[in-house]
Protein backbone atom coordinates (compact mmCIF):
# COMPACT_ATOMS: atom_id res chain seq x y z
CA UNK A 1 0.00 0.00 0.00
CA UNK A 2 1.42 3.47 -1.16
CA UNK A 3 1.32 6.66 1.59
CA UNK A 4 -0.59 9.19 0.06
CA UNK A 5 -0.04 11.84 2.79
CA UNK A 6 2.26 14.05 1.33
CA UNK A 7 -0.27 15.34 -1.30
CA UNK A 8 -2.79 15.89 0.86
CA UNK A 9 -0.28 17.93 2.70
CA UNK A 10 0.82 20.39 -0.06
CA UNK A 11 -3.19 21.28 -1.31
CA UNK A 12 -3.71 22.08 2.69
CA UNK A 13 -0.90 24.68 2.76
CA UNK A 14 -1.56 25.64 -1.20
CA UNK A 15 -5.29 26.32 0.12
CA UNK A 16 -4.12 27.82 3.13
CA UNK A 17 -1.67 30.62 1.37
CA UNK A 18 -4.16 31.10 -0.93
CA UNK A 19 -6.71 32.10 2.03
CA UNK A 20 -4.56 34.09 3.42
CA UNK A 21 -3.75 36.07 0.29
CA UNK A 22 -7.71 36.54 -0.47
CA UNK A 23 -8.52 38.17 2.89
CA UNK A 24 -5.37 40.77 2.24
CA UNK A 25 -6.35 44.20 2.92
CA UNK A 26 -5.85 46.92 0.21
CA UNK A 27 -3.59 49.90 0.80
CA UNK A 28 -5.13 53.10 1.93
CA UNK A 29 -3.69 55.09 -0.90
CA UNK A 30 -0.90 56.92 1.63
CA UNK A 31 1.87 58.79 0.35
CA UNK A 32 2.90 57.26 -3.20
CA UNK A 33 6.59 56.12 -2.70
CA UNK A 34 9.68 57.89 -4.59
CA UNK A 35 11.57 55.63 -6.87
CA UNK A 36 14.95 54.77 -5.64
CA UNK A 37 18.11 56.46 -7.53
CA UNK A 38 20.18 54.18 -8.85
CA UNK A 39 24.33 55.10 -9.36
CA UNK A 40 24.90 53.96 -12.88
CA UNK A 41 28.40 55.82 -12.92
CA UNK A 42 30.76 53.43 -11.18
CA UNK A 43 29.66 49.94 -12.18
CA UNK A 44 28.69 50.98 -15.75
CA UNK A 45 31.72 52.38 -16.68
CA UNK A 46 33.94 49.64 -15.37
CA UNK A 47 31.58 47.14 -17.05
CA UNK A 48 31.88 48.74 -20.33
CA UNK A 49 35.58 49.13 -20.49
CA UNK A 50 35.56 45.79 -19.07
CA UNK A 51 34.17 44.43 -22.40
CA UNK A 52 36.16 47.04 -24.91
CA UNK A 53 39.14 45.66 -23.13
CA UNK A 54 37.94 41.73 -23.65
CA UNK A 55 36.83 42.26 -27.18
CA UNK A 56 39.93 44.15 -28.05
CA UNK A 57 41.93 41.10 -26.82
CA UNK A 58 39.94 38.81 -28.60
CA UNK A 59 40.47 40.86 -31.72
CA UNK A 60 44.41 40.75 -31.09
CA UNK A 61 44.25 36.94 -30.52
CA UNK A 62 42.07 36.24 -33.48
CA UNK A 63 44.28 38.28 -35.22
CA UNK A 64 47.83 36.61 -34.33
CA UNK A 65 46.08 32.74 -34.97
CA UNK A 66 46.02 33.87 -38.89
Amino acid sequence: MKNYTLLPALAGLLVLGLLTAAQAQPSTGGPAPQPAAVPLDGGASLLLASGVAFGLKKLRDRRRAR
